[in-house]
């Protein structure tokens, strides 16, 4: 049986907006039928509709689109509480947490303060601290499979190189065919890492210039 959920009184606007998410699940016969399943699909199409908000430059569409966003996060948030699952306070303390743990160059670790570095240096203190916390099997643990494939490819490459295995995956051209042209983009995904450029939203930037 469900456990009550602590209700605590809004005390912002952050607040105001789950009071509104509870009374659109309690009053809204389309949203009371929802569940973390049937959502997926917004949540995808709200990401996917926040990108394109942040490609066009335009900060008043990415203010609403952050915003369907946020909401997708309310609503999942209050589904899960009137299950008992966890409430919204459960996830930002979660968040909150990792943020401490996993910047020690600005919040310390074991009550020591960590040299902050370079931008480099940090993301590397970040993903050592993450790969400690995961416990990874392989390189492609925790890795979705839908993600887009320059995406994946990027990530599977990085952590490759973090374990220090041989990212040599990669051939000459040499071979034929559609296994040539996927060799081809995994090497202009690696020659991206190696210039400090995100594939993706390089391909993104690349279509968006021939529109």
């Amino acid at each position: 049986m469900a456990r009550e959920p602590e209700v605590t009184p809004p005390a912002d606007r952050l607040g105001e907006f789950l009071e509104v998410m509870r009374q659109l699940r309690r009053e809204c016969a389309w949203k009371q039928e929802q569940t973390h399943r049937s959502l997926a699909r917004y949540l995808l199409e709200e990401t996917h509709e926040t990108l394109e908000a942040i490609d066009t430059g335009d900060p008043e569409h990415l203010r609403e689109e952050l915003g369907d966003l946020l909401l997708q996060v309310w609503f999942h948030a209050v589904i899960a509480e009137e299950a008992g699952e966890f409430t919204l306070d459960d996830v930002v303390t979660d968040i909150i947490d990792k943020m401490r743990r996993r910047n020690p160059h600005v919040f310390g670790a074991d009550g020591q303060q960590v040299a902050a570095g370079t931008a480099a240096s940090v993301n590397e203190v970040w993903e050592s601290i993450k790969a400690t916390e995961k416990q990874r099997t392989s390189v492609t643990d925790g890795l979705p499979p839908g993600l887009p494939a320059l995406l994946y490819a990027d990530k599977v490459l990085d952590r490759l190189e973090r374990v220090q295995a041989d990212p040599s995956v990669i051939d000459d051209g040499s071979a034929s065919g559609t296994n040539d042209i996927g060799e081809r983009l995994l090497a202009l995904v690696a020659e991206a890492r190696e210039s400090g450029v995100d594939p993706e939203q390089a391909l993104r930037d690349a279509v968006r210039r021939r529109l």
